[in-house]
């Protein structure tokens, strides 16, 4: 399935803009209006489609805010060129602040897709089309409102909360913040819990809408949130559900990331991409992830600007097991270009080939079976301890790696293999920073990413071509669990406050 885009213009009125229309503005006829779209199942389709669009552009840069804040990846910086710095090399650091301008984008598009979200359900509520068929419509929508909110208020902490559209720009600027985070999930879980009765499994989802949220997506993401949220029972029966919804493990791990089998058994929920023509639905996340100095050794192209970002550390490396079958499928240790080998270890998940520059046919995976198998052998273990489900969930995973079985383990040894195992099974998929707030109070991840910033000052992973540490680097306060609100965001409305030390 395409996420078409460009299907209608819409103008984002949420806190930045103002949508006075002049006087010398006229109606384009070339293009469909809101007043009389949405009003069929195929337009509200194609809405979607867009709303999946905009998933695409979020998904593009979230390894800056998911993996390259953690411990899993650095960078193979460029000493020639610092123009990074300031910006998406502070995630790396532990430099940002709130004049960020990726904290800035990545606020705005968050708040962007939620914009389109609440304008077509409320357009889909008075549209013409049958009751029948727009629950499953509705409910895919509050799935995506969920969804987003659910990376909110890990992000920031107790966000504003919108469910509707304005009627005048000047009722952006009375907007406050929630006031917890508890608010926020609590909006969460009732959109979640729609979108799990209304959505359709993923054996029973129409063919034109493949690669679309189903009601494992759902499911998978309310028991993370529960998981989040320590509310382990809660978890521990949501999970299980998703379990009859008819997945299963892949039979080898290069399987589940091979273009040729997307939206596989494995898959529950991947962000869709289309490599390979001219429709700008493509992917490129190999062009920013190899070595800056790889040249067509790793991408197949001359010529082509590498990113050299979401390079695997050292210890991410060394986290893998003797024999286990994931490692060579998720990163390399390095490349050989004109004979000689370069120790730049680079993510190799997302590496397939495709026929034009730039352009990779490679979706995206959010949540899989292997995924939801570990929340569940975590929730299990965290509600009564390690019993043999939990064991025999966290040893599926274990077995089709080539590793041997977890038995017999202390609730808190359980508890260490298990996030191990998400680290190295789910590496350079977006799991990481997460998985370490829920599994740490702010104080302890201060703590363990402090660690990690003295081991890559040590022994940094990358050659860094003579530029020294700036003695702020890799220094983590516990304020940081938490990103500051955008400092832009607060100087237009100035109701909205910012998180504590920011």
């Amino acid at each position: 399935m395409k996420y078409t885009i460009a299907i209608i213009t819409l103008a984002f009125c949420f806190f930045l803009s103002s949508c006075k229309k002049g006087l010398l503005d006229k109606t384009d006829p070339t293009r469909i209006g809101t007043g009389v779209f949405y009003q069929d199942v195929a337009q509200v389709n194609r809405a979607i489609n867009g709303i999946y669009g905009q998933l695409q552009g979020i998904t593009n840069v979230n390894y800056i805010f998911k993996e390259m804040i953690s411990d899993n990846t650095t960078i193979d910086l460029n000493p020639s060129d610092r123009g990074g710095a300031a910006g998406w090399e502070a995630f790396e650091y532990s430099t940002v602040n709130s004049g960020n301008g990726e904290i800035t984008n990545l606020w705005v598009r968050y708040y962007q897709a939620m914009y389109n979200i609440n304008l077509t359900l409320e357009k889909l509520a008075t549209s013409p089309i049958d009751d029948a068929a727009k629950k499953p419509l509705d409910s895919e929508l509050k799935f995506l409102r969920g969804f987003l909110y659910f990376d909110l208020v890990r992000y920031f902490g107790n966000v504003v909360i919108v469910t509707n559209t304005f009627k005048s720009p000047a009722e952006a600027y009375d907007l406050l913040r929630s006031t917890s985070a508890d608010e926020v999930y609590a909006q969460i879980e009732t959109d979640l819990k729609a979108a799990i009765d209304g959505l359709p499994s993923k054996a029973n989802q129409a063919a034109a809408l493949k690669g679309r949220a189903t009601k494992g997506t759902a499911q998978a993401t309310l028991g993370e949130m529960y998981l989040t949220l320590k509310k382990y029972p809660e978890a521990v029966n949501t999970l299980k559900e998703l379990l009859t919804q008819g997945y299963s493990l892949m039979p080898n791990y290069a399987d589940v990331f091979d273009i040729t089998q997307k939206n596989n058994a494995e898959s529950v929920f991947e962000i869709q991409y289309q490599g390979d023509n001219d429709l700008g639905e493509n992917s490129n996340f190999m062009y920013v992830f190899a070595p800056r100095t790889s040249g067509n050794v790793i991408v197949g192209f001359a010529g082509q600007g590498l990113g050299g970002r979401n390079i695997p550390t050292n210890n991410m490396i060394a986290a893998y097991e003797a024999g286990d079958l994931r490692k060579d499928v998720s990163l390399k240790t390095g490349f050989t270009k004109d004979g000689v080998f370069y120790p730049i270890p680079y993510v190799n998940k997302y590496n397939h080939a495709h026929t034009i520059p730039g352009r990779t046919n490679d979706n995206w995976p959010i949540y899989r079976y292997a995924d939801v198998l570990l929340m569940l052998a975590e929730a299990i273990n965290e509600a009564t301890g390690p019993s043999s489900d939990a064991e025999g969930y966290l040893n599926q995973v274990r077995t089709r790696a080539g590793l041997t079985a977890k038995t017999g383990l202390s609730k808190d040894d359980f508890r260490t293999a298990v996030l191990k195992e998400r680290r190295v099974e789910l590496a350079f998929e977006n799991h990481r920073w997460f998985d370490l707030k829920r599994t740490m109070d702010p104080a302890a991840l201060a703590a363990f990413m402090n660690a990690h910033g003295a081991e890559e000052k040590a022994n940094p992973t990358v050659d860094r071509g003579g530029v020294a540490f700036n003695q702020l680097d890799y220094v983590y306060e516990a304020k940081e669990a938490i990103f500051p609100v955008p400092a832009s965001e607060i100087l237009v409305n100035n109701k909205l406050t910012q998180n504590d030390g920011y």
